[in-house]
């Protein structure tokens, strides 16, 4: 008898460490880029389709802003950006999915706040793009600005922060509003497009974006305001520094990169520079590429394969592409924007 409550105790107490060890291992696992390596691609969470940002063709090709970024992860890792895996995902499922770990990261317009850190155990390791809330409406209402929305029926996807700002101007002005939002990006949009409302509210950039997909693009405009700070940032798991480290300066090496003028089209010439900012860059100085895990070319792998931060935003949402969205506040910091990047040094 004594025997078997032995074992039992055992038994139980083996049970509870095993709990114990699954809890620790889902708050504190710290291996996601030896399971990365392990795998060989980067899962990467991305928005289902906004053009700019990320969205496949009809034969499932990946293009896009964010979907850059990831692909900068995998050629630092890799110096293969096809190494890069992308996984579509709502918003109201991102951040359980990265918790679960589906993907290894979020790339997908998300604002960085400080609930959301606190709430899923997240960190967001730098901002990739300094953007705004903002309106759309039809020409045909001949407004001006946001302060002019009074009594609109305005759309909204639920479940992010976009819902949340609305509120909060509204009731800040003491105007009045009709809100009505849907789960999925796709049926906010429909919603607009089809009449079920007058106004549009997202950020900036996914206006932008947005607008081109319209029946009738011409006829609308996006308002000046922007009504709320949306520092979008990729994101990634808590506690897991190292692949945290690697996901935040592989944005700051494409910044650096713009700044220090290095692109893809001179980084051959650039891996023969004497200057010593450039050489820490590309590797020909310091160990900064062997301190992250990753070779000592790193960065010069991410400017080869995918370019500097000018370079993916000219083609992706800027100069270059269908949006011609306008620098602004995402020019570098010498240049009359805030885009800044700590030294490799």
């Amino acid at each position: 008898m004594r025997s078997f409550r032995g074992g039992l105790l055992i038994g139980l107490a083996v049970a509870v460490l095993v709990a114990a060890l699954a809890v620790t291992y889902e708050m504190y696992d710290t291996r996601t880029l030896k399971r990365t390596v392990r795998r060989g691609e980067v899962l990467c969470g991305v928005n289902a389709g906004l053009p700019g940002f990320s969205i496949p063709d009809d034969k499932g090709n990946w293009t896009g802003f964010d979907v850059d970024f990831c692909r900068a992860v995998a050629a630092a890792i890799f110096d293969d950006p096809k190494k890069a895996k992308f996984v579509p995902l709502d918003a109201n499922e991102r951040f359980k999915e990265l918790q679960s770990r589906k993907v290894d990261i979020l790339s997908r317009n998300t604002t960085w706040s400080m609930a959301r850190e606190q709430n899923y155990d997240l960190y967001f390791p730098a901002v990739a793009y300094y953007d705004g809330q903002g309106f759309m409406v039809p020409r045909s209402r001949k407004l001006e600005t946001a302060l002019d929305l009074n009594g609109s029926k305005v759309c909204v996807q639920d479940s992010t922060t976009n819902a949340l700002n609305l509120a909060d101007y509204f009731r800040a002005n003491n105007m009045k509003y009709e809100e009505i939002k849907f789960p999925k990006l796709d049926d906010v949009l429909k919603a607009y497009d089809s009449g079920k409302c007058d106004t549009f509210t997202a950020d900036v950039s996914q206006l932008y974006a947005l607008r081109l997909v319209l029946t009738k693009p011409n006829d609308h405009d996006i308002l000046p305001d922007m009504i709320s700070k949306e520092p979008l940032a990729p994101v990634v798991r808590q506690r897991d520094d190292d692949w945290m480290m690697i996901v935040k300066w592989t944005l700051y090496a494409m910044i650096n990169a713009e700044e220090l003028g290095v692109t893809s089209k001179n980084i051959d010439e650039a891996l023969k520079s004497k200057k010593p900012d450039v050489m820490r860059l590309v590797g020909n100085e310091g160990t900064y590429g062997q301190d992250l895990g990753l070779a000592k070319d790193w960065a010069a792998r991410i400017i080869r394969h995918v370019g500097n931060y000018g370079e993916v935003y000219e083609r992706n949402i800027g100069s270059e592409s269908k949006l011609k969205i306008p620098r602004g506040m995402n020019q570098l910091w010498n240049a009359g924007g805030i885009q800044y990047a700590p030294p490799i040094r």
